[in-house]
């Protein structure tokens, strides 16, 4: 029976990939650098920021845009410009957990890019149980390593999770640790094509969807 479900964060539960080509683009306007094109972005896409910088915009000062990022990323957040997660995506966490699931984030982003997730008045407060980044894991997707501390800290096995993503190297990790995997389309920014088919349990168009695919696979696993 599924008991946990685990999400990933951009492009998941929030749509963020075009927003933070805006905000990147930005930083970069501000140390005086060409603008990235969207085609490179959406490439790089999925790998963590300090590691995709160098290929975004080669030859670029990670020491001068690491704080210039931050700080405008707390901008666009004050702004709501990022990690807006819609209204029908935080009803979809509420049947999780009215249904008696624990609900868990999973993302590739570093501890620092997650603090305002974490804050006591943030939407998701009351709604999920942790958040495991590379920050609090040793290992990132697509290793499926990547889950031995939420494993280890729940006390779950495998059978009894479900991860929800968008990407392959998140279908990569989930199925390399037996942990059945959601493909979620909804951010258009890959197509189920994109997929190793072997790792993929389910797709969903949209992320509401999860709730009922979810409850078919507890069932069918019971």
């Amino acid at each position: 029976m599924i008991k946990a479900v685990v999400i990933d964060v951009d492009d998941t539960l929030c749509m963020t990939e075009a927003a933070s080509f805006e905000l990147e683009n930005e930083v970069l306007a501000a140390m005086g650098r060409p603008a990235m094109p969207r085609r490179l972005h959406l490439a790089t896409w999925g790998e963590p920021l300090l590691q995709a910088m160098p290929h975004r915009s080669p030859g670029i000062d990670l020491a001068v845009f690491a704080p210039l990022f931050q700080t405008m990323m707390d901008r666009y957040l004050e702004q709501g410009r990022l990690d807006v997660i819609p209204p029908e995506n935080l009803a979809a966490l509420d049947e999780l957990v009215l249904s008696g699931r624990s609900v868990m984030l999973l993302t590739s982003r570093e501890g620092h890019e997650v603090r305002h997730m974490l804050a006591p008045d943030h939407v998701l407060a009351t709604r999920i149980s942790g958040i495991w980044h590379r920050g609090n894991t040793r290992h990132g997707k697509p290793d499926p390593r990547a889950f031995d501390e939420l494993l280890a800290h729940t006390g779950l096995s495998p059978a009894q999770c479900v991860y929800v993503g968008d990407s392959p190297g998140d279908a990569v990790a989930a199925g390399g640790a037996g942990i059945a995997f959601i493909a979620c389309m909804q951010s258009g920014v890959r197509q189920p094509d994109d997929f190793e088919s072997r790792y993929v349990t389910a797709s969903v168009a949209a992320f509401p969807e999860v709730v009922a695919v979810v409850e078919d696979l507890s069932q069918t696993r019971h």
